[in-house]
């Protein structure tokens, strides 16, 4: 379709289809189901919105390690959480990053991810609305989260759980889409994992680029000891 016309009928079924995904209220087994149909038009529907979030993430990664973190990249272990077809290990891999794990709730966006070749492992069938048994305590350096604090995905409680699995003085580098931030009161829960000394804010980058006509806030934190 070369039409405007077409063009414009494209672009609303792809909106559809992300906007449809915002309606699921974080319930497991019609997210995996939604995003199982999905997954084989997921890259072609957000490239062609425009998803920044994932280099974003990325990069807000890599300016914590190159200012707080000694070590070189390629030996600082990252936890991709809700990693989908890999978007963002992508972009860790290009800015040098080397060992990346990552996660999501859909096992068929999780081989996505895996036939990226970016990943050291990767685990499929992994609710961050639930504890996460399969990771251990201070595990990471850094654990980035892109997408996933998001309306109808995770609430904002699966903060904690990245914090657990980071290592005390690592990072948290998330990212909430506006609407969401607004709606859930992230914000309030941040102030009150800061407050327990679970985490520190040390970079907010307001309102930034996401996908489509739709803003983000992006966030790092540093863990504490607690």
């Amino acid at each position: 379709m070369n039409t405007l016309a077409g063009q414009n009928t494209l672009r609303q079924a792809r909106r559809k289809r992300i906007d449809a995904s915002h309606a699921l209220d974080g319930d497991a087994d019609r997210l995996v189901q939604y995003y199982r149909e999905w997954a084989a038009s997921y890259e072609l529907d957000v490239e062609g919105e425009h998803y920044r979030g994932p280099s974003i993430v990325a990069e807000l990664a890599g300016a914590v390690q190159a200012a707080y973190i000694g070590s070189e990249r390629a030996a600082i272990a990252v936890l991709d959480a809700g990693c989908g077809t890999g978007l963002v290990g992508i972009e860790l891999d290009h800015l040098g990053f080397r060992l990346i794990d990552g996660f999501d709730l859909c096992e068929t966006m999780a081989e996505m991810a895996r036939q990226t070749g970016t990943y050291r492992d990767v685990k499929g069938d992994v609710d961050l609305n639930r504890p996460l048994p399969d990771y251990s305590s201070a595990s990471y350096d850094i654990t980035v989260c892109c997408g996933v604090f998001t309306l109808g995905h995770v609430r904002p409680h699966g903060l904690r759980e990245l914090a657990r699995v980071t290592r005390p003085n690592g990072f948290v580098v998330v990212s909430t889409e506006r609407s969401y931030a607004e709606a859930t009161a992230f914000e309030n829960e941040v102030q009150r994992f800061q407050e327990a000394g679970v985490l520190k804010p040390v970079q907010y980058l307001s309102n930034g680029r996401y996908i489509g006509e739709e803003d983000a806030h992006y966030w790092a934190y540093q863990v504490g000891h607690r």
